[in-house]
């Protein structure tokens, strides 16, 4: 019960925290992350404590709405943990799993891992891709002014993580130089079954989009 306390406590928290967050990293974008990775959790030996606390606490500041500060999010996540009195072992083990979550073009290695880190950062990978992830792209892609397509931009893989992280490609390019690279990257058995139901959703989505592009459908 004093778990499910500390649970319910961080709900109530990350609700007010993020009542006018961009609608892709809101409320309801924790809610999934969080429900999909109780899921993969009940596949996965692991600690469902760490994994709740962490899907909840996961986007409590992203660097992308706090001038790329990637520090922000744990600290602020560390800072909470100890104000309902967490042990200092989940604590650090949770800040770890939000240091090291984010995907940062792909060319960062992990410096932490864990079976817990697996299991949260395949549940916000699955937030990334399939309809909902969809929707989130060109939700933040409006958000920062991108334009949704433009052929003659095309999209880089290869850039660096401080390309990545400032890059204003249109929407578009998103899914080829991150969604897309998403169902191969995935951890568990799980993840990686559910991510390939939503990969093949987006690559008919693109398929659809580019003959619409051209007036073909």
């Amino acid at each position: 019960m004093k778990h499910q306390q500390k649970i319910n406590d961080t709900v109530d928290y990350v609700k007010a925290t993020l009542s006018t967050a961009e609608g892709g990293h809101d409320w309801h974008h924790i809610y999934r992350v969080w429900h999909t990775a109780k899921e993969i959790a009940t596949h996965e030996a692991c600690d469902t404590h760490v994994v709740e606390l962490a899907a909840l606490l996961h986007d409590i500041a992203d660097s992308k709405f706090h001038e790329g500060d990637e520090e922000i999010g744990p600290q602020r996540a560390e800072v909470w943990l100890r104000s309902i009195s967490v042990e200092d072992d989940v604590i650090t083990h949770v800040v770890q799993i939000i240091r090291n979550i984010s995907f940062k073009g792909g060319k960062t290695e992990r410096t932490f891992h864990s079976i817990e880190l697996d299991v949260v950062q395949d549940a916000d990978r699955l937030d990334a891709i399939g309809a909902i992830g969809i929707a989130r792209a060109f939700n933040y892609g409006g958000y920062k002014g991108r334009a949704l397509y433009d052929p003659d931009i095309a999209p880089n893989l290869h850039m660096t993580k401080e390309q990545y992280k400032h890059s204003s490609a249109p929407t578009i390019n998103h899914f080829y130089e991150k969604l897309l690279l998403l169902k191969d990257r995935m951890n568990t058995t799980t993840g990686k079954a559910m991510a390939q139901k939503r990969h093949d959703f987006m690559i008919n989505y693109l398929e659809q989009f580019y003959e619409e592009w051209e007036g073909k459908s």
